[in-house]
């Protein structure tokens, strides 16, 4: 068993926020290739992924979502694919330091379609997974975190790259969508979360997740949780976004202060949740929030135990 996996049997692990968001404010300029910035910038990374530390998180998320070769080309990075994703891990333990925690390789879409719905070959898709995959896992990541997917041919591609490159664990985790008409969720290609739970069980892989997504909030994030579990026996990973996003002088921004956001963490919790964190919006700020509300819960828990 995976050091991940035997520490989700004693505990509920914390993972960080947003990385997009948080590039952008330091520096980032919009279109611009945040990953590069693990050769280029290390140390801008390293403040990062620093401050969520501080902030308490057990797990640090590589800056490595768009680091496949097929994203890297788009920014002209290519050719740097694999240097990228091990210093994206490289940096991670490196603000890791001597502290216990974990560094999850993450791998985010593609960003197109596939043959034949687009106009990117399946076999190149499965190339980039498995190059990106194996960077990951030799560079020492502790698991490999494959987000922010919709669609589960693609899903399934990062997953089978994830364990052929021999990660210790596989972390599959869907963006979902609040549907108009009625009060449930599907991803973007119509798929449901116990479509998706079953979908990644019978693929191997260890921890079901959902991240991102449209309307998901923290109370939606709950109940997918509980779908999942209701459907599959596996631990849970939610990433919530801080709330919805408004545009304020063309840009994205994210208003869900983090009492706000903590307000719903006692339901992901009663719903089973192994790992949270935040995504798209979500600070430091928000992870101490969450940090100093787990601490609460497992000091009390302690206090009533027999």
């Amino acid at each position: 068993m995976s050091r991940l996996l035997e520490a989700l049997r004693h505990r509920v692990l914390l993972a960080d926020g947003a990385m997009g968001t948080q590039l952008q404010q330091a520096g980032l300029e919009s279109g611009g290739c945040g990953e590069a910035w693990n050769l280029d910038h290390p140390d801008r990374i390293l403040a990062i992924q620093s401050r969520y530390l501080e902030a308490g998180s057990d797990c640090l998320i590589s800056n490595t979502f768009g680091a496949s070769r097929i994203m890297l080309a788009r920014h002209g990075q290519a050719d740097r694919t694999r240097a990228i994703n091990a210093a994206g891990v490289a940096v991670a333990r490196r603000a890791l330091g001597d502290k216990p925690g974990f560094v999850l390789g993450d791998i985010g879409p593609f960003g197109g379609l596939m043959e034949p719905y687009g106009d990117i070959a399946v076999t190149e898709v499965e190339a980039a997974f498995r190059e990106q995959a194996k960077a990951l896992v030799d560079a020492g990541a502790d698991a490999i975190i494959v987000e922010t997917q919709t669609a589960l041919e693609e899903l399934e591609i990062a997953v089978a790259a994830a364990k052929e490159a021999g990660a210790p664990a596989v972390i599959g985790s869907i963006a979902f969508d609040r549907m108009l008409e009625q009060a449930d969720v599907r991803t973007m290609m119509g798929v449901s979360p116990e479509q998706a739970a079953e979908f990644m069980a019978e693929r191997g892989v260890d921890i079901l997740a959902l991240n991102c997504g449209t309307g998901v909030d923290m109370a939606m994030a709950a109940e997918i949780v509980r779908r999942y579990r209701a459907t599959v026996d596996l631990p849970v990973m939610a990433q919530p976004n801080a709330g919805q996003p408004v545009l304020e002088n063309f840009k994205v921004v994210y208003h869900e202060t983090p009492a706000e956001m903590v307000a719903g963490l006692d339901e992901l919790l009663a719903a089973g949740v192994a790992i949270v964190g935040g995504c798209c919006g979500s600070t430091p700020a928000h992870i101490a929030a969450f940090r100093a509300h787990l601490d609460r819960v497992a000091s009390n828990k302690r206090r009533t135990e027999p």
